[in-house]
């Protein structure tokens, strides 16, 4: 069960930084080559470093589990574009709002994860935010601030107060 050094037919190698929908920005630690209930599987072995979580996503479910390649600075200039946006809150009840935000952060798509970050933050003078929609915002931030943060070559925390100022500039 040691893993290798290679690449996938995706192009996946070792040490590349990867995104999992429901858990962020991750490196590739290695392509392992592994037997469960009588099948040969080849596995990505993904590390997330910050929850301590290693995933081992098999290669025939890449697809479908949402595991991709870091965004590229096109798609990074489109997220800045709708961080600059208007938020565009919609007036239904929370509950129904606060699902479709988790599943935008959860799609794993960085725009519609900015969305989300516009839609939620609040400026000096407006309103406090209750308890469910900081955590919302947060969690999107930080999902999007890890994928800035790689492609960037910048730590999370420069990341993050990046598109804070992005957030807080003027419209």
């Amino acid at each position: 069960m040691a893993a290798k050094k290679a690449s996938t037919k995706d192009g996946f190698k070792t040490g590349d930084y990867v995104v999992y929908p429901t858990h962020g920005v991750g490196q590739v630690s290695g392509i392992e080559k592994e037997t469960i209930a009588g099948q040969d599987l080849r596995l990505i072995v993904v590390s997330f470093d910050r929850d301590r979580m290693t995933l081992r996503v098999p290669m025939d479910k890449m697809e479908i589990s949402g595991l991709r390649k870091l965004s590229t600075k096109k798609v990074m200039e489109n997220v800045m574009t709708t961080l600059k946006g208007r938020a565009r809150v919609k007036r239904t009840m929370w509950s129904r709002r606060a699902q479709e935000y988790e599943a935008k952060i959860n799609s794993g798509d960085p725009v519609s994860i900015a969305e989300v970050v516009r839609d939620l933050h609040r400026n000096v003078g407006q309103p406090d935010q209750s308890f469910s929609e900081r955590h919302i915002y947060e969690a999107a931030l930080e999902r999007l601030a890890g994928e800035f943060a790689a492609i960037e070559s910048l730590d999370k925390e420069s990341a993050t107060e990046k598109l804070e100022e992005i957030l807080s500039g003027p419209s």
